[in-house]
């Protein structure tokens, strides 16, 4: 009988476990959890005798690799998977997935709620200005830009995006415009709502360079990831532009000194939330407990990343 190790040191919803286990059930496989655990030693000891893992922002990487002796694929129930260390899982023989769409909606409608925040000056009494007619950038047309910019259209905003890896007769079918460049993007839109994987091309270009082109009132969301940002660049953005907004979902290095000093003009959230919706955690789950009955059974790699 296979083993699949739920670990999640920020749990699953209960409808989302509870679906996950019966999925396995069906399988005929067995769902060991290792939940809200505190110390990664916790991980190491639960991963030796099992088959497959799940996980959401749980770090796999050389050493958990290497304890796993049975392992044959982890799931990240998420888009991001940066926290498995995907190359040593291929020299291990180990699949790497993940689950992209099944967060998007969520993630989109932060980004969209971060942006009326933004606007309306921190919901304060002080004057904010409406979305309507504004221009928003998408930067990566993936699942969530697409969520993202159906939301946007509702509120009447002129939407631009830029992904070198989708056609542009497809962004523009959505009723999006699709700019040729990344400099474009940046230098066109009030509002830039990062949705970029953190690579070895994409790690800190989000610089003084392209925010510095930005128009007057520039609000820049990070959904993302936060090796996506040059820290420098946005230290001095908020140095050098008054005008300046930066909202973030990640835990910037920098969050401290610009919290302190720019606390008019930035916000973070308290955790990584952009996923954190029941939807999200069961749509997610499931699809994560899917796969790799899928792999097993079928030996469908279809969301492989390594």
């Amino acid at each position: 009988m296979k083993k699949i190790l739920l670990a999640t040191e920020k749990a699953f919803v209960k409808e989302a476990v509870e679906k996950i286990a019966a999925i396995v059930k069906e399988a005929n496989y067995e769902l060991i959890k290792l939940e809200n655990y505190k110390d990664p030693k916790d991980l190491l000891a639960a991963v030796p005798a099992v088959d497959a893992i799940i996980i959401r922002s749980d770090i796999v990487n050389k050493e958990v690799l290497d304890a796993a002796k049975n392992l044959k694929i982890v799931v990240r129930a998420g888009a991001g998977y940066d926290n498995i260390d995907t190359k040593y899982a291929a020299e291990k023989k180990v699949v790497a997935m993940n689950t992209p769409g099944q967060n998007s909606n969520a993630v989109a409608e932060l980004a969209f709620g971060m942006m009326l925040y933004a606007a309306r000056t921190w919901f304060t009494p002080k004057s904010g200005t409406e979305l309507r007619g504004k221009k928003l950038g998408i930067h990566a047309y993936g699942f969530v830009g697409r969520s993202l910019a159906a939301i946007a259209k509702g509120f009447g905003m002129e939407i631009y995006a830029y992904d070198p890896f989708v056609d542009a007769a497809v962004i523009e079918k959505d009723g999006v415009k699709a700019v040729k460049s990344v400099e474009e993007l940046y230098g066109t839109c009030q509002y830039v709502s990062l949705h970029i994987p953190a690579t070895e091309k994409t790690k800190k270009s989000i610089n003084h360079a392209l925010l510095s082109k930005m128009p007057k009132g520039a609000v820049l969301i990070n959904t993302a990831r936060k090796e996506v940002i040059d820290e420098t660049s946005l230290l001095k953005m908020f140095e050098e532009r008054p005008d300046f907004k930066y909202l973030s979902d990640v835990e910037d290095t920098v969050k401290e000194q610009v919290v302190e000093k720019y606390k008019d003009r930035a916000f973070f959230t308290p955790k990584k939330m952009g996923a954190q919706t029941e939807e999200a955690n069961i749509n997610a789950g499931i699809a994560a407990a899917r796969q790799i009955v899928n792999f097993f059974e079928k030996g469908d790699l279809t969301f492989k990343v390594n």
